[in-house]
């Protein structure tokens, strides 16, 4: 496997965004790309959240190139909070990097609580194969219906982001949902299964 450190040029500055490929470039193509985005920023959230970490291994087993960019204000990448707003446009920008370096391979964004609220906004700027949204902050956020494929990941024992409002929101719009019993907000003693559920998915 190979890791990149990259800084990607965005709208307010650079990105800070760690690349990485599946094994499977040095003996042929990857079979596509994923974007992965992490949980709220001035609530400690990081490309090297752990939840976001495990869905870049689940992207790496299924033949993926995974991309984690830290969100404007976040260690190296610059620019300020900005509520999902910026953030969805950093991820544009992120992934415009992408399709410029690897070709238009299918593209599947995956994101966690306050991630998956930006990658639902990025969904509806590109075009992409699939959503995967784990947790995400449907009681936080106004969350619109999806523009692409969505699957939704959620433990019934969160405590953040309440299950029953994933739940509401996944019948309202006819969106898969996948139930983690059990399993809190940040998946604790759960990440392996998560993994799975997610590599299941690709």
């Amino acid at each position: 496997m190979n890791r990149y450190k990259l800084r990607i040029r965005g709208p307010v500055g650079y990105i800070e965004t760690v690349v990485e490929e599946p094994a499977t470039v040095s003996g042929g193509s990857p079979r596509g790309l994923a974007l992965i985005a992490h949980p709220h920023p001035l609530k400690g959230g990081t490309l090297d959240n752990k939840v976001v970490w495990t869905l870049a291994r689940a992207a790496l087993d299924a033949g993926l190139v995974a991309a984690r960019p830290n969100f404007r204000g976040v260690g190296a990448s610059e620019g300020s909070f900005d509520h999902g707003i910026g953030e969805s446009d950093d991820l544009l920008a992120v992934a415009q990097a992408l399709f410029a370096h690897y070709g238009t391979l299918p593209l599947t964004l995956m994101g966690f609580s306050f991630g998956a609220y930006a990658q639902h906004r990025l969904a509806r700027q590109l075009h992409a194969e699939r959503l995967i949204m784990v947790a995400p902050a449907v009681s936080m956020y106004d969350f619109e219906a999806s523009a692409v494929s969505t699957t939704i990941i959620h433990g019934d024992a969160d405590e953040v982001i309440p299950f029953t409002a994933a739940r509401e929101y996944a019948d309202a719009h006819h969106l898969n949902l996948i139930t983690v019993a059990g399993a809190g907000h940040f998946f604790h003693g759960r990440l392996p299964e998560l993994r799975a559920l997610a590599q299941s998915l690709l």
